[in-house]
């Protein structure tokens, strides 16, 4: 049976930590910043973990199994 493939973009838009938890971004943090106060820009900067509702799909996607 062939390799299953990673998908790509989730490969670039989420890692792993060292305990097996999954990391992500905040979204809203690439353009339109003007408007954004500097607190929310901030708090945006800061790495999450993903949710436990989503994870099963987030390692789906990574071939986490």
């Amino acid at each position: 049976m062939p390799k299953l493939k990673t998908n790509s973009g989730a490969k670039k838009r989420f890692s792993l930590t060292g305990t097996g938890k999954v990391k992500r971004r905040h979204a809203y943090h690439s353009h339109i910043l003007t408007k954004k106060t500097k607190k929310q820009k901030r708090n945006l900067d800061h790495v999450a973990i993903v949710d436990k509702t989503n994870l099963k799909q987030v390692r789906d996607l990574l071939n986490l199994r």
